[in-house]
């Protein structure tokens, strides 16, 4: 069984990925996705949780556009979602995706390292100037 605020966070996320796509029309937002959001027990606040491709100048761009849309989405939340009290959204920007990517480049980069030195060390068995017939 899961508990209420994750299903309405999972409704949340949903409906708001359906708004950014369909309905929000500022070119500030460019390419987003919602990952998560997480609801407060009293179901008061949501913390929607987004990731968005470009750099910090455009991380910060849609930032600032998702806060001038945050009135808009909560009033259409509030028209789709059949809650008493729509929750307060706060925008964070999810980084768990950049860290699982710099760890992926690392065990990459460490995996590419060992073969390196396995075919180095291949070239270095013992007893090869035992076989070559100087002696």
């Amino acid at each position: 069984m899961t508990s209420r605020p994750a299903r309405v966070g999972d409704q949340i996320r949903v409906e708001m990925a359906d708004l950014l796509a369909r309905e929000v029309h500022d070119p500030g937002i460019g390419f987003l996705t919602v990952t998560q959001v997480t609801v407060s027990s009293d179901l008061q606040h949501a913390r929607v949780y987004y990731t968005t491709m470009g750099d910090d100048r455009a991380r910060r761009e849609s930032q600032r556009a998702l806060e001038r849309a945050a009135p808009f989405l909560r009033r259409q939340l509030g028209r789709r979602l059949r809650l008493r009290r729509v929750p307060e959204l706060q925008f964070c920007f999810d980084e768990s995706i950049e860290r699982q990517d710099r760890i992926e480049r690392i065990l990459q980069d460490l995996n590419t390292e060992r073969a390196g030195r396995l075919e180095a060390s291949d070239g270095d068995l013992p007893g090869d100037d035992e076989r070559d017939g100087s002696t």
